[in-house]
């Protein structure tokens, strides 16, 4: 191979695996979508997000990868840097309520992989809070496919003071609908699933997920907390949290919330970089949470999405039993997975085949995998660091990722 094309190769490849090695390079075939360039750097230039990356795979083969824009565009109350920082595949991403999937559900698999818990589990058999009344009937499962009953979302914050009140308190709180009748997507379930996961284990949420999946598949850069561990490279999301401190201030703005607003006031009024966005995250979880507040690069998200592809191995060691991964992977009576969602206006991949599974993140993250075709498109974003839109929302990004993954499907 001659100099010029291994650095071609080398410039579209380093972020996964250097350049040390020709033969390595050599060994994965990276290629270009054109349309995939255009469509983000159409919502860029009309400052619908500042940056992305992505990555596209199918088999051993990558099919896009590129990042665009800038991980930070603006200082606080949006006032333009001098110096943006440009995006690279290296920046951390605050993955929201990816977090559920790839860390939580992952969590769970490996629990129950190890025969340490049973998805047909009484929760309150790890958390005794929860052994009264209708609460009493809600399974690990429930928890796990959004059909607790639970609330889907409450300002935690304002009534606990650190995460070993979470479960009393959401313990506490009235069921919103009958366990077991219908999804509801909840932030709620999946606190407490951490909290199983940390009884069971006797470990934190991040500290067990390092030891049993994270370190095994030799993971650096999937981290909560990631300022705390003396990461740079992260991408800048929002201006503090106008957005949910809307939804505590407004009953109009589609949220009712049983508070006072101004008995609380700690909202964050900076640029957050490396703090995850979602209050009950930070504010009552500290940053460790089973709903929010994993940080990751498009090259690690990969290797959790492949792992899953490949029926649980990970090069010569069996992570998760391919049974497990099939049980959590199978579509229930409510159109979707365990953790994983399979409704298809809901991951954005309208016209997907059978067993087709993803996730969103508020943040901008999203994750689609079609099993069929051994093809994954994760899709990166830090949309709210432009701020809100007219009508308070951040830009809407199912449109953009339809649209690319119908280019990948008329690609294949």
């Amino acid at each position: 191979m001659d100099i010029v094309k291994t650095v071609i190769i080398c410039v579209f490849w380093v972020a996964f695996v250097g350049c040390s090695n020709e033969n390595e390079v050599e060994q994965v075939r990276v290629e270009k979508i054109p349309a995939i360039d255009s469509l983000i750097q159409k919502e860029i230039a009309a400052d619908h997000i500042p940056g992305a990356v992505i990555q596209v795979k199918k088999g051993d083969s990558i099919l896009h990868h590129a990042a665009y824009g800038f991980a930070q565009k603006y200082s606080f109350n949006m006032q333009p840097m001098q110096n943006p920082e440009p995006m690279s595949a290296e920046h951390l991403f605050d993955l929201a309520s990816l977090t559920k999937v790839t860390a939580t559900t992952f969590g769970i698999m490996k629990l129950v992989d190890e025969d340490k818990i049973q998805l047909e589990d009484p929760i309150y058999t790890y958390l005794p809070e929860f052994k009264k009344g209708r609460k009493s009937k809600i399974t690990i499962r429930h928890l796990v496919s959004h059909t607790s009953g639970l609330p889907q979302w409450k300002s935690i914050y304002y009534h606990v003071s650190n995460p070993d009140e979470i479960t009393k308190y959401i313990s506490d709180q009235s069921l919103k609908w009958e366990v077991g009748k219908g999804r509801h997507y909840s932030d709620l379930g999946f606190m407490l699933l951490a909290k199983i996961i940390e009884e069971v284990s006797g470990q934190r949420l991040n500290n067990y997920l390092q030891k049993k999946i994270y370190k095994p598949l030799g993971l650096q850069h999937t981290v909560f907390n990631p300022t705390k561990k003396g990461f740079k490279k992260i991408a800048a999301t929002s201006q503090g949290n106008p957005f949910e401190k809307q939804m505590v201030y407004d009953n109009d703005f589609g949220y009712n919330v049983d508070v006072e607003p101004e008995s609380w006031d700690e909202w964050r009024q900076y640029t957050l970089r490396g703090e995850v966005n979602d209050g009950n995250a930070w504010y009552a979880n500290r940053g460790v949470a089973g709903h929010a507040g994993l940080f990751s690069t498009v090259k690690e998200l990969q290797i959790l999405i492949d792992l899953l592809l490949d029926g649980g191995r990970f090069q010569d060691k069996h992570i998760i039993s391919e049974a497990v991964i099939d049980t959590f992977l199978t579509k229930d009576r409510f159109g979707n997975a365990l953790g994983w969602a399979m409704d298809k206006n809901f991951i954005s991949a309208k016209g997907s085949p059978k067993r087709t599974f993803g996730h969103t993140g508020f943040t901008g993250t999203n994750i689609v995998a079609v099993p069929r075709d051994s093809l994954s498109i994760i899709l990166l974003t830090n949309r709210q660091h432009v701020g809100r839109q007219e009508n308070g929302y951040y830009f809407d990004l199912d449109s953009l990722r339809q649209t690319i993954f119908d280019v990948v499907q008329q690609r294949k």
